[in-house]
């Protein structure tokens, strides 16, 4: 247990993790964990992931399974899940590019100006993505698919009925995880069963609603690394534009849910529904997406090792700046912002 300024043993608190994809950005995810995990008050009972949170919640939860199965509990296990995280991110960077799948230098700027010409079946027929590979050796899914220790959730869109999936225990897969990754403008639909999947950015990043119904703990940390707000200024170029389409086209699940969880807690505190059958979710987020506005979206792709370590070091201030400021907000009340109320009359305005 962790040890307070006062010596004693600090209260350890039980939340549920969401994790934001976003490419490379995600090692801003990791920075925000590693705070997390050295400070040692919070517990983790679930995650949900997509994309590159998909990958930082699996190596998470293998990471405390392994350190289970060894025996190894408290902060070692936490010393342990550090390392693996440390270890997945150190191994993009050698990789060099995280988007393309292809570790070739300029291969971000090919892969941007064929994908206007070529699909990827064309540009990569054989499907070489090397993250696979990186996966697979750091995370035994077999282990993943077993474990209790905490729960996790993917989400992939499935290309066919054109909804999010939710896969968790024995479907997890090194699959599943590139599903949630596969941005189809860059990577061959991944097949799982009968059906083809493409990143589950377009419909959850994250989703949450798996950690209201599938966990007990109230609080959920979610770590955005897409920007909400972002200024638009007349006569942008033409990436300026698809960046801003993209970064609201990968919010929008999320802000649906938040809105959504908003609107059942307001109706908890006034009395118009049962609590015994409806959560008061305690919603609290470390925001990544002003830090990481000055990069811009096309360094989601830039993946070579002095990068990641500055959004690693970018995520753990963040990190500590929320637990100190936020922390005792866990179990009492939500400490996000409340989805701007523009919004919320704007929809009124469309009712009849």
């Amino acid at each position: 247990m962790a040890k307070s300024g006062n010596g004693r043993a600090a209260p350890t608190k039980t939340v549920n993790l969401a994790l934001q994809g976003g490419g490379s950005h995600g090692a801003f995810t990791w920075g925000v964990l590693d705070a997390l995990l050295e400070d040692g008050r919070l517990r983790f009972e679930g995650a949900s992931g997509t994309s590159a949170g998909a990958m930082n919640a699996v190596v998470l939860a293998h990471a405390f399974a392994r350190a289970h199965e060894d025996g190894i509990k408290g902060a070692e296990a936490r010393e342990a899940a550090r390392a693996a995280l440390s270890r997945f991110w150190e191994g993009v960077g050698v990789m060099g590019s995280f988007m393309s799948g292809l570790p070739l230098p300029g291969a971000q700027l090919m892969g941007s100006w064929f994908s206007q010409w070529l699909s990827p079946y064309q540009a990569n027929p054989f499907g070489v993505n090397p993250l696979r590979q990186l996966l697979k050796r750091e995370v035994d899914f077999e282990l993943l698919a077993r474990q209790r220790q905490m729960k996790v959730f993917i989400t992939a869109t499935n290309i066919r009925t054109g909804r999010g999936d939710i896969f968790s225990g024995s479907q997890l897969s090194a699959d599943v995880v590139m599903a949630s990754a596969c941005l189809p403008s860059v990577f061959q639909a991944v097949q799982i069963g009968s059906d083809y999947y493409w990143d589950g950015g377009y419909s959850g990043n994250p989703a949450i609603y798996p950690l209201i119904y599938e966990t007990r703990s109230a609080d959920m940390v979610l770590v955005q690394i897409n920007p909400i707000e972002s200024r638009y200024t007349p006569g942008a170029s033409a990436p300026e534009i698809m960046e801003r389409v993209n970064e609201i086209t990968f919010n929008a699940p999320l802000l649906a849910e938040m809105r959504a969880i908003e609107f059942v807690s307001r109706l908890l505190a006034e009395g118009k529904l049962d609590p015994a059958r409806y959560k008061n979710v305690l919603l609290h987020r470390v925001d990544g997406g002003t830090a990481l506005a000055e990069f811009g979206a096309a360094s989601k792709a830039r993946a070579d090792v002095p990068f990641l370590r500055r959004l690693f070091e970018l995520g753990r201030g963040a990190g500590r700046q929320w637990l100190q400021e936020h922390f005792d907000d866990i179990g009492v009340c939500s400490s996000v912002e409340k989805v701007s109320r523009s919004q919320a009359q704007s929809s009124e305005k469309t009712l009849p």
